[in-house]
């Protein structure tokens, strides 16, 4: 067993209980033991001073892409979950477009056993909404969800099929899990490389016009009255989506949606000069879009943040901008990102930004995770908060490097991740 831990007189921020003060928390068998202020450490605990920085919840991120099995030369269980725990990460949940996909009780299995055989964050993982998601019939969600799948989706390829769509969440509702759904209308962005506007026209791409996008979550939303199941909206980038979304949550629709760090950041603009790592699915778009996500993110029009971590090996970047794979890595940066832009920037406090980084994820896909209170599992994250870096690519945990970040100056990151009472993560304080 692991000695008792007790962080003490850091600023503990939990949003599942409204807690931020500073206090002492106290970790024994894995579990949250105490949360208070003064905690008299028992005679074998190991004491970690943490004044001056933050002690929250996890982190939790609902979208990463982790290419095994298939592409283990990109990224593999062990590597994403590494990174993941550098970025303050205790929980990730791992798409299924792998190959070949995660669409049965087999293949869900194994990412659990990788997971477990790694030791790193917590990787919950996504099944597959159609067998191969070729988007013809349904995959077996109950014995996928037995394995220990969260929820399922096609995400990489949108569900075509209204009809296969609706199935999915009727039979989504039986097992009490959401269907994540990439909302792309492929005849109106077929051929597309960016975001349909004026840099696109500029710089001779085909774009995808962000009625791609919102037609589909306006059609998923429909679905989602209709049988009542439960829709989860993956990497939304427009206006109008927020709209919508905002427009179905007043009326009661069992709708909820993620945004990433790079979309509440980036404009089109970053593909200037054919920029290969800013090309990516959804398409980066416009200022008024970057301000409509800034904005649903604090109303909670947008529940959650969520990395899209999609790694790429660096030849497959190096290429002419129209054949160039979509995705960028973000499992140790989107804290970084989402601290500096969004708290820094004014647009969240940081309970707000732990609460849609750790706490809504937590309870969208209702995995364990996203709260202090005592008698759960210790996933614990200590953040610097003061911490000024650079984004340095080569650096990386994850295997794949390609992002538009590099060069960037960030403030706050994960010191500490701990997960099950266990540290899979420390970080030596900058030198001053």
């Amino acid at each position: 067993m692991t000695r008792p831990l007790l962080l003490k007189g850091g600023r503990v921020i939990d949003p599942s209980r409204g807690l931020d003060q500073t206090a002492d928390i106290l970790i024994q068998d894995g579990k949250i033991a105490a949360v208070g202020v003064g905690l008299g450490p028992p005679d074998d605990a190991e004491v970690r001073d943490v004044k001056g920085l933050v002690v929250s919840p996890g982190l939790v991120d609902l979208h990463v892409h982790l290419r095994e099995p298939g592409n283990e030369d990109e990224e593999t269980v062990a590597t994403g979950a590494r990174a993941a725990a550098a970025g303050g990460f205790t929980a990730i949940c791992a798409m299924p477009n792998t190959d070949p996909v995660t669409d049965n009780q087999a293949a869900v299995g194994f990412i659990v056993r990788q997971s477990l055989r790694a030791g790193f964050a917590r990787v919950h993982p996504i099944g597959a909404i159609s067998v191969g998601q070729k988007g013809e019939r349904l995959a077996e969600f109950g014995e996928m969800v037995g394995a220990g799948a969260v929820a399922v989706s096609d995400d990489g390829k949108p569900v075509v099929s209204g009809h296969l769509m609706r199935t999915a969440l009727e039979y989504a509702r039986t097992f009490e899990i959401p269907v994540a759904d990439h909302c792309e209308e492929p005849t109106l962005a077929a051929g597309g490389a960016m975001h349909e506007g004026l840099v696109a026209t500029r710089l001779g791409l085909k774009g995808m016009p962000a009625a791609a996008e919102e037609i589909m979550v306006a059609r998923d939303i429909l679905l989602a009255e209709l049988t009542g199941g439960h829709v989860h909206l993956c990497h939304m980038s427009t206006r109008g989506s927020v709209e919508l979304i905002r427009r179905a949550k007043e009326r009661g629709i069992q709708v909820t949606a993620e945004v990433t760090p790079h979309h509440f950041t980036l404009t089109d603009h970053a593909c200037e000069g054919y920029e290969t790592h800013a090309k990516m699915n959804p398409p980066l778009r416009e200022a008024a879009d970057v301000a409509a996500l800034r904005a649903a993110v604090k109303s909670g029009a947008l529940d959650c943040i969520a990395s899209d971590h999609a790694p790429h090996a660096y030849d497959e970047k190096d290429a002419a901008f129209d054949d160039a794979p979509f995705g960028i890595v973000g499992l140790e940066t989107a804290f970084g990102i989402a601290y500096t832009e969004l708290v820094q920037g004014g647009v969240l406090t940081l309970p707000e930004l732990v609460a849609r980084m750790s706490t809504h994820p937590a309870r969208v896909f209702h995995l364990p995770g996203g709260t202090l209170a005592p008698g759960t599992p210790a996933d614990v994250c200590v953040l610097d908060v003061t911490a000024r870096w650079t984004v340095d690519p080569a650096a990386f945990h994850s295997k794949s490097h390609n992002t538009p970040f590099g060069g960037r100056q960030l403030t706050g990151r994960a010191r500490l991740t701990l997960v099950g009472g266990k540290m899979v993560h420390e970080e030596a304080p900058a030198a001053r």
